[in-house]
């Protein structure tokens, strides 16, 4: 297998760096981190060179806290100097990931995304009699580090540039040797490719008919309910023996004419709809900025733009009815 290298030197590369910083800062230039960064941007980018080159990156300063959307996770979000070095890596290592992964993933990749996993799941809805999903018990939490940084060698090469994927790797630990921080760039990244050897393991197994991966959300499709058991016994086995992860208890083996729940949606075999998930995550966020404007905390233009926000929950399903009830049931509290 062919490795690439990649010297630190073009990490650190004034205009790489510079495409990093503008990456990381998209939507948080008010932020008062990102101002003091860009109050000497030069100078800021200067350091951050320095640091790359002197192998200091990333520090590993995180501020944590809770977000509930769909549900309650602890998003570690790295101090914005990490942020800049992350993408100023992925830049250049993040294509080479990309290109060793299989068409069957569909998570944090260029042309990719939810819709089109969801399309791929209700064509093979469409085509194949029985399915299997998974997904990982506390996925994130529980990639280890060294099965991790294994992986990687098996894709890039040199010393220096191993020593910082390691760090990065390593600068959290949600147990001894274990965990990734949600919330960071390189972890979606790392946690995608981290089970390319299941995607491989599935596409080799010739009672799999298709197979579709959405980070830790996983299903496939057999010809038989018992074929498709026979597989999932092969592949628990595989994730506690290749990658020490556990499979979560919510196994579904299903026929696919009864539809399937995948990336916040239902998905049959002539429509998709809102999950109630879904449903409950749009009643919400509309409600919340309407108290918002009730309130005056944001003016009927920024009220809009949310809408159009909260309208982009529905996206890509036949929800049209289900809205038009939602707003008999629920009237809007203003007049916007």
């Amino acid at each position: 297998m062919k490795r690439t290298r990649i010297e630190l030197i073009d990490i650190a590369e004034r205009k790489n760096l510079v495409t990093a910083f503008y990456k990381a800062a998209r939507g948080k230039k008010y932020r008062q981190n990102v101002s003091e960064f860009m109050a000497n941007l030069d100078g800021s980018l200067c350091s951050l060179s320095c640091g790359i080159l002197a192998e200091n990156l990333p520090y590993g300063r995180f501020h944590n806290f809770f977000i509930f959307d769909p549900k309650r996770r602890l998003i570690h979000a790295a101090c914005f100097e990490d942020r800049v070095f992350h993408h100023a890596l992925m830049n250049l290592a993040g294509p080479v990931l990309e290109k060793a992964m299989t068409p069957s993933t569909y998570a944090c990749r260029p042309g990719k995304g939810v819709h089109r996993a969801v399309l791929k799941v209700q064509d093979c809805v469409r085509r194949f009699p029985w399915y299997v999903k998974i997904d990982i018990n506390g996925y994130f939490a529980a990639i280890n580090h060294e099965l991790l940084v294994n992986d990687l060698l098996r894709r890039f090469k040199g010393k220096r540039l191993i020593s910082q994927l390691e760090r990065v790797v390593r600068c959290y630990e949600n147990a001894p040797g274990k965990g990734l921080p949600i919330g960071s760039l390189t972890s979606q990244y790392f946690a995608n490719y981290f089970l390319d050897g299941l995607d491989r393991f599935l596409d080799d197994d010739k009672r799999v008919l298709a197979s579709v991966r959405y980070m830790d959300d996983i299903v496939w499709w057999s010809e038989s309910r018992h074929t498709a058991k026979r597989v999932l016994s092969d592949v628990t086995e595989y994730l506690q023996e290749r990658k020490r992860l556990q499979v979560k208890n919510n196994i579904q083996i299903q026929q696919s004419k009864q539809g399937i729940s995948y990336c916040g949606v239902r998905i049959l075999r002539g429509t998709i709809r809102l999950s109630r998930r879904r449903k409950r995550r749009y009643q919400s966020r509309r409600q919340y900025w309407e108290e918002l404007f009730q309130q005056d905390i944001i003016d009927s233009v920024q009220l809009q733009r949310v809408y159009s926000a909260v309208h982009g929950i529905t996206t890509g399903t036949e929800s049209l009815h289900w809205r038009m009830g939602n707003l008999r049931r629920h009237p809007p509290l203003v007049d916007a």
